[in-house]
């Protein structure tokens, strides 16, 4: 049985739950997403989200309000007369006006095991926290940041080396079939149950800052791993590098745990020539890397051109 749906969602991570909602047969009656956004380094032209493009590609309606506090914006998405709404990665909070709108009202795929990393950047904090575990949870949203009652949970593992854009592409496939299912039941039985979350273990996961992704070597290396892999690939975790010349600003896109000790060398500093930096206990290995402006590159690949000698310290 297909139902009527609204789909809101803006980035990369979204589009599969769309893709898979219209593959099940729903019927899309119109797609929320995030406005067209500048677009190359002047900014002269504009580029609509990857959920938009899709919904395009789809032939389905797009409409892209900057908010939705509005009474005209919140008639206007009443006059659909939904039965539910489907909310991945959306980017503005609705207002109760709209979560009621819907003849089921709006359900969201969120990629942590809430309560723990609501917000805006659950896989990137799970990873920098060194969490071991994370998931895919659909919920009936309320008026609270990701705080609605659980209908749906499936658990993945972090392995040590996962990077955040292999998890997050992991968990968009999971998101998008948990939604189709949560949608199935919903249109079947007209009803999902649902499971309030817990009180204990809430936290937040902000907004990823510029100011955060340098690389502070000084700190242990487990610690040290995880951030850079939770910054991959973009905004990419990053430190300077000086060989002879002005400091070159070098992003790592991959690192790996050492098991080479460090000796009395002083964090940052390489302790040997194949890209091994002692951190504050510890060492890690620079697996690849990419200079500003470059293309990223393999440790082998960047020492090639860009020698890097043990007592080296990086900045």
């Amino acid at each position: 049985m297909s139902m009527r749906l609204v789909f809101m969602g803006t980035p990369d991570y979204a589009v599969p739950t769309l893709r898979a909602l219209a593959d099940a047969g729903h019927e899309i009656v119109a797609v929320y997403s995030q406005p067209p956004r500048p677009a190359g380094r002047r900014g002269l032209e504009t580029r609509p989200s990857p959920v938009h493009a899709a919904a395009a590609e789809l032939g389905i309606e797009v409409r892209t309000p900057t908010s939705l506090r509005g009474e005209d914006e919140q008639a206007r998405f009443a006059a659909l007369e939904a039965d539910a709404a489907v909310v991945v990665a959306y980017g503005l909070l609705l207002p109760q006006a709209i979560l009621d709108a819907p003849k089921h009202g709006a359900w969201n795929g969120h990629a942590s095991l809430l309560p723990r990393w609501r917000g805006a950047a659950p896989i990137q904090r799970a990873i920098m926290a060194g969490d071991g575990e994370t998931g895919v949870m659909v919920m009936k949203m309320d008026k609270g940041l990701d705080t609605g009652a659980v209908a749906l949970t499936e658990k993945v593992a972090i392995p040590v080396d996962r990077t955040a854009g292999e998890l997050h592409d992991q968990l968009s496939q999971l998101t998008a079939r948990l939604m189709v299912e949560a949608m199935a039941r919903l249109a079947s039985d007209g009803m999902l149950d649902t499971v309030a979350q817990p009180e204990d273990g809430v936290t937040y996961a902000a907004k990823i800052d510029k100011a955060e992704t340098r690389i502070d070597f000084s700190r242990p290396a487990r610690e040290v791993h995880d951030h850079i892999r939770g910054l991959s690939p973009f905004p990419g975790a990053w430190f300077l590098l000086s060989l002879g010349g002005e400091p070159e600003r070098v992003k790592v896109l991959a690192s790996s745990l050492s098991a080479e000790a460090p000796g009395h060398a002083p964090s940052g500093t390489f302790i040997d020539n194949h890209l091994t930096i002692a951190c504050g206990e510890g060492a890690i290995r620079l697996e690849r890397l990419q200079k500003a402006g470059g293309k990223p590159l393999a440790a082998s690949d960047f020492l090639r051109g860009s020698a890097v000698p043990a007592g080296t310290v990086a900045g």
